[in-house]
């Protein structure tokens, strides 16, 4: 993408992997608004807004809340303009973001791992069936 370069909703969906509607919903709840609007009023994003939209889309499965979304990204958008003394405190709320990213990633590793568990149960009682299944049409 060149810098400056703006994209209508359609081509940030393809890029994002997102919804057209998720899109119009992260901006209606103010998370990602478009940087711009064509003549016409088509919806126009920028690259930055693209990352933005990333950057949502991978707290979602982390269940991060609408509000802490929001608030995360205040928090990003203000440590680039904030003085030293904002920005010992910005930097504390965003490692307090980070340790609770780890603690959910860490949750998500552990039902990862029974689910896989019960998939290879799954697995086994399916190749003993068909073991116990040939036994007996040889008899």
């Amino acid at each position: 993408m060149v810098a400056g370069e703006r994209m209508q909703i359609g081509e940030v969906a393809e890029r994002t992997g997102l919804s057209l509607r998720t899109i119009r919903y992260y901006g209606e709840v103010g998370l990602v608004t478009p940087s711009g609007r064509s003549r016409g009023g088509f919806r126009l994003y920028t690259g930055a807004d693209v990352e933005r939209l990333l950057l949502v889309k991978r707290m979602k499965p982390l269940e991060f809340s609408l509000e802490e979304m929001a608030d995360l990204l205040g928090v990003l958008d203000r440590l680039a303009e904030a003085g030293p003394g904002q920005r010992t405190e910005l930097r504390d709320r965003l490692a307090m973001y980070e340790q609770a990213a780890r603690a959910r990633c860490a949750a998500l590793r552990e039902q990862l791992e029974a689910a896989e568990d019960f998939a290879a149960r799954l697995r086994r009682a399916q190749e003993a069936t068909r073991g116990s299944g040939r036994e007996k049409n040889r008899r």
